[in-house]
């Protein structure tokens, strides 16, 4: 299982990368093996502000919808269009490609919430 260590993680199993003001979201490397084939990845709320822990989309597999959760709070400025063509990036790229949301944070402290890779890897077994 890959666990990148540069990258902040909830226990919903998302991963974020943060960039001065903007967070990059997606879902794990565990969250996609235990989806299984993603053909669908739904958000359709792109330029709202969106509170930690609301619902902002959600992810479609063969077999199961799951809800997508705000890991911080703020602005979803872009969606991974590419998602739409090619949905399966996510099971093969999870930290990569398959990249979900930029946000742009409203309230910084919040980061301080997040896991480190070494708290993720506890919550997944790891």
């Amino acid at each position: 299982m890959n666990i990148p260590n540069d990258l902040k993680y909830t226990k919903d199993h998302e991963w974020i990368k943060i960039e001065n003001d903007v967070a990059t979201v997606g879902i794990t490397d565990f969250a996609q093996g235990e989806l299984g084939d993603i053909v669908y990845v739904d958000v359709e709320t792109v330029d709202e502000t969106i509170e930690r822990d609301e619902v902002f989309g959600s992810v479609e597999a063969v077999k199961t919808v799951s809800d997508l959760f705000m890991p911080l709070s703020g602005e979803i400025t872009e969606f991974n269009e590419a998602l739409e063509d090619t949905p399966e990036s996510v099971n093969s790229d999870p930290y990569g490609n398959g990249w979900m949301i930029k946000i742009k944070m409203s309230d910084n402290s919040q980061i301080d919430n997040l896991l480190d890779a070494a708290a993720y890897k506890e919550v997944v077994g790891g």
